[in-house]
């Protein structure tokens, strides 16, 4: 019976032994150092991306080593030291959220040489299930008061106060909005029926054949303005009006640069100082006639302003006419042809 207890205890060390190459295997020994243990034991596993390759030997404070002054001893089989580089980084790590805490080296992106023995890795802050907690508190906090404002609106809309708890428990809109929907039905019935104006856009063929007929005139008018008929489709297609416009244009633009030059009555308006001082007399002496005229001078500022003379003028043609008129009348009275023989 002792000699199957030892055998069975040195298999159970060899079995406990196996992850870091054997009881006998020669092992490596790394530092790293953390700000908090976060729950770390002796004895804890070292895995190597997810591999179990070694064991926490030692953890004790360093307080020289502040702000990272807990220091972590681990034992790595010589066999995983081709994996393991000088910038590889340590972290502790639980397994799962209730678990134990473990060293978890990292070398994805560690190209340095491997370490030699009594070697420090740094080490990288992760959190803790503990700074998981204390983050997650606010969070939590945050839903507890969201609770309690969705169960005030749940409230709100299960009694009558508001616009949505009066649409949910009123029963007096629950019947308007039965009664709009009658309505509705009532108008949808119409409609499908041909009833009013609705109806009768919806179901009379008459307004689509009007509609046919005056696209069918577009096309039509679309159709000859492209084969050049009428004056539209002359105006797209015909190329003398375009040689005429052009035309206008070359003789519109040769008339502004005679103007332009002197030439002609419009270039000695626009540009003969001469001819530009006599206009500027003539329209000075006509003014100065217009004043004269306007203040009664002269026999035409006479007859506008002094109304004796309109009168005698007007009594003298009204005498004329009546003249006239007898002598058309009568006209031996007034006409006596007499001769004398000598």
């Amino acid at each position: 019976m002792v000699l199957t207890a030892l055998t069975l205890l040195v298999s159970l060390i060899f079995l406990l032994s196996g992850s870091t190459g054997g009881l006998f295997a020669k092992k490596l020994i790394l530092r790293s150092y953390f700000d908090n243990a976060a729950g770390l034991k002796n004895g804890a596993p070292v895995t190597l991306q997810g591999v179990t390759v070694g064991n926490v030997i030692r953890i004790r404070v360093v307080p020289e080593r502040n702000p990272t002054p807990v220091e972590v001893t681990i034992r790595v089989g010589v066999n995983y030291l081709h994996d393991l580089h000088v910038d590889s980084t340590t972290s502790i790590a639980q397994a799962g959220v209730l678990g134990d805490s473990y060293v978890d080296i990292d070398s994805t992106r560690a190209s340095g040489p491997q370490p030699s023995d009594n070697s420090e890795l740094k080490s990288t802050g992760s959190p803790s299930i503990q700074d998981v907690i204390r983050t997650s508190q606010g969070s939590i906090q945050d839903v507890s008061a969201l609770m309690r404002k969705i169960g005030v609106l749940v409230d709100t809309l299960n009694s009558t106060r508001g616009t949505i708890g009066s649409i949910i428990n009123d029963p007096a809109f629950y019947t308007k909005i039965s009664r709009i929907a009658t309505d509705l039905e009532k108008i949808t019935d119409a409609i499908s029926q041909g009833q009013g104006s609705l109806g009768k856009l919806v179901n009379d063929d008459t307004l689509y054949a009007h509609a046919n007929s005056a696209i069918q005139h577009l096309d039509k008018m679309a159709t000859e303005m492209d084969e050049g008929q009428g004056t539209a489709g002359k105006l797209l297609k015909d190329d003398s009006l375009y040689k005429n416009l052009n035309s206008t244009v070359a003789n519109a633009n040769q008339l502004m640069a005679e103007v332009n030059s002197g030439k002609g009555a419009m270039g000695k308006l626009a540009k003969d100082p001469v001819f530009a001082q006599k206009l500027d007399d003539t329209v000075t002496r006509l003014d100065s006639i217009l004043t004269n005229i306007d203040q009664g001078k002269g026999t035409l500022g006479q007859l506008v302003q002094n109304r004796a003379l309109y009168d005698h003028t007007d009594q003298t043609m009204d005498q004329t006419q009546q003249l006239v008129k007898s002598i058309r009348e009568n006209p031996k009275k007034y006409l006596v042809i007499r001769l004398r023989i000598f």
